[in-house]
């Protein structure tokens, strides 16, 4: 297939275009590159699957030096022009979105950022889509949609209509507009509510970046809501494994359904919702105390209010996952955070040497 990966240069899209080309799909990545987060990650991560940062024009298609059936653009969600002209070009036959303005705390921040990108592009993807006869629109939702919900552990059935950060609702306003465009123009759409993804070239604002580079500088971590917090920790290679099933398997519609009794997930439309998540619940002590052990080193905890934003708890019911695509997530979290950490010693040698002198 022909494939467009947006958020290539970031953490989730730099793993599943590297999954893709080695399957020999012809992938075309696209990110903004923006300054959300340390933009040399952003840039290594190109530069390990072969687009040279010198090579970047914004607008214009790079070819890897590294696989013939790669190719990166430089381009915003919200360039609707850029956009329109990508997909008249190029003809995909599917498209998984993982660009978006990220991040639950700096929505309180920066709101407009999560309008302009989550909101204003996703649209400008649905309308390339529509006109361009794209047989399959995956895209990245968010755990965080469940919002208030209490009910464990989170289903897909559940409502969702109480998100406590703008980010959560710009995730859930995605999975709205994608049904309309399932509904009305038969686009197969599927959403995917990742919890808490982890590994090696991961985030830096991620809780796991944060604690590993705390720790080996002798400089305290912040534990929020005083560490009682639960979270589905997540390993990417179980999260891209989750995406390309899902990828080769558009929703064909539940002609079962009905709006008497309506499951929020599905639809008579081309149109399914999955949770993508270890179905395996961590309390944060448990997850530093992992980290503590990968590291050989005690950490300093300053313990913390929750943060405005943030839910207590999340846990992912993956039964639809196991049920139609026949996948569940399985990597301990110690096993993954050891595999960060070396990672980690690695990319970041001069500065593990410095913290630790």
């Amino acid at each position: 297939m022909k494939i467009l990966i947006t958020g290539t240069a970031g953490f989730i899209g730099f793993y599943l275009a590297n999954r893709l080309i080695a399957r020999g799909d012809d992938v075309v990545g696209l990110d903004a590159i923006n300054d959300y987060y340390d933009v040399n990650l952003k840039y290594d991560r190109l530069i390990y699957a072969g687009i040279e940062r010198d090579d970047i024009t914004y607008g214009k298609l790079v070819q890897s030096k590294k696989h013939d059936n790669y190719r990166f653009i430089q381009l915003q969600l919200e360039d609707k022009a850029g956009i329109d002209l990508l997909f008249a070009n190029e003809k995909f036959d599917a498209v998984c979105n993982l660009a978006a303005q990220a991040g639950v705390r700096y929505s309180l921040i920066n709101p407009q950022a999560y309008v302009n990108s989550n909101i204003v592009g996703f649209v400008n993807l649905l309308e390339a889509c529509r006109h361009n006869e794209v047989g399959h629109l995956a895209y990245a939702s968010s755990s965080s949609v469940y919002g208030l919900n209490e009910s464990m552990p989170f289903s897909t059935s559940d409502n969702v209509d109480h998100p406590v950060s703008l980010y959560a609702a710009s995730k859930k306003s995605n999975e709205l507009m994608a049904h309309t465009y399932s509904h009305l123009f038969n686009i197969p759409t599927t959403g995917l509510r990742f919890f808490t993804v982890y590994g090696p070239w991961g985030r830096p604002d991620m809780a796991l970046f944060l604690f590993t580079e705390a720790i080996l500088k002798d400089e305290p971590i912040k534990v929020f809501n005083h560490g009682k917090m639960v979270r589905d920790f997540t390993y990417i290679d179980d999260i891209v494994e989750g995406v390309v099933r899902v990828i080769d398997n558009p929703p064909t519609g539940d002609p079962g359904w009905t709006g008497k009794d309506p499951n929020p997930s599905t639809s008579r439309a081309p149109y399914q919702i999955y949770n993508i998540g270890n179905n395996n619940p961590v309390e944060l002590m448990t997850f530093i105390k992992a980290i503590e052990k990968a590291l050989g080193k005690e950490a300093e905890k300053n313990m913390m209010p929750i943060q405005p934003g943030d839910v207590p708890a999340t846990y992912a019911n993956v039964q639809d996952l196991v049920d139609n695509l026949g996948y569940k997530p399985e990597t301990s979290v110690q096993e993954g955070i050891d595999t960060f950490v070396a990672w980690y010693k690695d990319y970041y040698a001069a500065r593990w040497i410095d913290a630790k002198a």
